[in-house]
């Protein structure tokens, strides 16, 4: 089976890999000539665990293809993905310019039956609106070529994205003929081996699943951290209170870890995106409002603490920031809450000394000379006045608090994802702030 990706970010590229992985002859197609060129080189514009070793071997089998030139390749497949970027609108809403493109190219290419499947996150109505674009260039050429749409959205978690395109927990697929549920599932079929469900259901339904996974996904983490908040006042632990709901059936503990705050490229601006189709549509989404006000407190609550520790006199205070990347395994600094809590130190007067395992490259990209690159966590905290713990990379775990507090000038310690123990800390001399208690 022939299959053709557009658009080689993040989704487009798991998504093609992992296709050519399980046999299928994928075409991954974008119009960055440099990022087509670099990817035939084995040279991967992203991290992600085991997905360089993955493209390697499928481009070399000749499973995995790339180029610049769609029409190349549309009308030797059954299926074409579109995966092209989304980003949010100054209203919050997504912007569909790039998956209206590709539509327009597909109606001026296609002379043969395709399916063509959005697999971009789009709001409800986008699929339509890729068959209106499609059937209008069909209508200018003057020619009838049949086609079919669909919805497939993705649910990869940045750094463990390949294993949960292999093993998925679903698929969803919206539909709206016979002909194109039997593409996917003939498609998908080499998965089923794994015993995971896909579900079939119309297209506007698989478009709102989306948002409506990611965003349920954002409102736990808003809500541990609202009641993480109140624990610190009121004297409770809030990894107590964690362990007391998530032990309940009904609850559950996944994502009721607090901490200071979600980032990367989806909750952010799935949750905007939702809010704003429902209120181009009349109807104002006044949880989800809560959740993204929530979220964008939560991002300055560590600047708070230190400020507060400091008594509001950072000036010329040297800062120890572990971790860059919005969550561990990934270089993603997207919304990360290192954005907004650097800033702020920088507004204040601190010098910032950072250490990230992946994810320094793009943080001099962001900040460029307004920030000390550590070489590892060490490093960082030489004469340091606090450390500030923001991503929980496993190398942050387990550190020789002896040697950091003889390399730091005020052995103070910030832990943004509670994940220190605070007897040891404070055993070793440590002053030690987390979230929640």
């Amino acid at each position: 089976m022939k299959i053709a990706i557009v658009g080689t970010g993040y989704v487009g590229l798991v998504t093609g890999t992992c296709f050519a992985e399980m046999g299928t002859e994928v075409y991954c197609v974008d119009v960055d000539e440099k990022k087509i060129e670099n990817l035939k080189k084995g040279i991967i514009p992203i991290y992600e665990p085991g997905l360089e070793e993955m493209v390697n071997r499928n481009f070399q089998s000749g499973r995995l293809k790339f180029t610049t030139d769609l029409k190349e390749c549309i009308n030797e497949v059954e299926v074409l993905f579109s995966a092209v970027g989304t980003p949010p609108d100054e209203d919050g809403s997504a912007d569909l310019k790039y998956v209206l493109e590709v539509a327009r190219e597909i109606g001026n290419a296609i002379n043969k039956y395709v399916l063509v499947v959005t697999k971009s996150t789009v709001p409800v109505g986008t699929a339509q609106k890729v068959k209106h674009a499609i059937q209008a260039e069909l209508d200018k050429r003057g020619v009838d070529v049949p086609f079919d749409i669909a919805s497939n959205p993705e649910f990869l978690k940045e750094g463990a994205a390949i294993k949960d395109f292999m093993s998925p927990d679903r698929v969803v697929v919206g539909v709206e003929s016979e002909k194109a549920e039997k593409l996917m599932t003939k498609l998908y079929r080499p998965f089923l081996l794994n015993n995971f469900r896909v579900i079939f259901m119309d297209v506007p339904s698989a478009e709102m699943t989306k948002y409506a996974a990611n965003s349920m996904l954002a409102t736990r983490i808003s809500f541990m951290n609202d009641i993480a908040n109140l624990c610190e006042i009121v004297g409770a632990d809030v990894n107590m209170v964690r362990k007391g709901i998530g032990s309940d059936a009904r609850i559950g503990s996944h994502f009721l870890y607090p901490g200071c705050g979600y980032g990367g490229s989806c909750f952010p601006k799935d949750v905007k995106a939702l809010i704003q189709t429902a209120r181009q549509n009349g109807y104002p989404m006044r949880l989800l409002q809560s959740v993204e006000e929530v979220n964008e407190d939560q991002k300055t609550l560590l600047f708070r603490k230190l400020d507060k520790h400091f008594g509001g006199n950072l000036k010329g205070k040297r800062i120890a920031l572990w971790g860059l990347a919005f969550k561990p395994d990934t270089d993603d600094m997207r919304e990360a809450p290192s954005l907004v809590l650097i800033d702020k130190l920088l507004a204040a007067g601190c010098t910032v000394r950072t250490y990230d395992p992946v994810a320094m490259d793009e943080a001099k990209r962001r900040f460029d000379d307004k920030l000390y690159y550590a070489k590892d966590i060490y490093d960082a905290t030489v004469d340091a006045d606090a450390i500030i713990l923001v991503t929980e990379w496993k190398e942050f775990r387990l550190p020789s608090w002896t040697a950091i507090k003889k390399l730091m000038n005020i052995p103070l310690v910030l832990d943004g994802r509670n994940i220190y123990d605070i007897a040891e800390l404070e055993e070793n001399g440590f002053i030690y702030h987390r979230i929640g208690r």
